[in-house]
Formats: structure tokens, C-alpha cells, sequence
């Protein structure tokens, strides 16, 4: 599965100097991560926005959006934005936001022991 490469570049400008960033290959497509966490991603055309589970109905209502269904069923927490609901770099930045914010928001990662 193939990403818009103008997108990620779009993406990669509007992250620019952030701290904790990182952009990673997976799913076919990019995922950016904060803090090793997912909370935006590019699969084909597509933004992937992580919104979490209690915003996902409200961010459904906003123009562009529909459920993320990557496996065949929706993944409640994240969501499609089409191309049109990230035209502008304004909406593209408030989109990651959205994303940045939740999973800011998330407890840190449990590390695992070592053996």
C-alpha cells in the first residue's frame, strides 16, 4: 500500500523542530509517533488521526472524516481525514493537534523488565 509522499512532506513541515517526534513505516503506509505513540499516520491519500475513543464520534462529524477501518472493522479512537479535510495547512495542523493532544494525554509506556 502506497502514501501520498506530498502529504508526508506536508506533514514532516508542519512537525518541523518538535521535539520527540518520529516518523516510522508501518501498515503500508507512515505513522508519526510522539513519545512512541502513535497519533497521525498516511495510508494512501489518507490522514490517520489517533482522536481516542471518547472524541472518535465527535471527530466523525467534521467534514472529510469516516471511521478508520484498516482491518475490515473500525478501530473506535482513530480516523480517516480524506485529502480535502487536509487541504490547508491550517487544517492539517490542527488535525495532528487533535492527535498530539490525545496521546499526550495517555499514561507513559510500561517498560518491560529485563531478564
Amino acid at each position: 500500500m502506497a502514501y501520498d509522499e506530498q502529504l508526508a512532506n506536508r506533514v514532516r513541515t508542519a512537525l518541523k523542530g518538535r521535539r520527540a517526534m518520529v516518523e516510522k513505516k508501518m501498515f503500508g503506509g507512515l505513522a508519526y509517533l510522539s513519545n512512541g505513540k502513535m497519533f497521525a499516520g498516511i495510508l494512501k491519500s489518507d490522514l490517520v488521526v489517533r482522536v481516542g475513543p471518547e472524541a472518535n464520534d465527535t471527530a466523525l462529524t467534521r467534514p472529510h472524516t469516516r471511521p478508520m477501518d484498516f482491518t475490515g472493522r473500525p478501530m473506535k479512537g482513530y480516523i480517516y481525514v480524506g485529502p480535502a479535510g487536509t487541504k490547508s495547512a491550517a487544517q492539517l495542523r490542527t488535525w495532528l493537534a487533535r492527535g498530539q493532544t490525545f496521546v499526550a494525554s495517555l499514561p507513559p509506556a510500561k517498560r518491560k523488565a529485563a531478564r
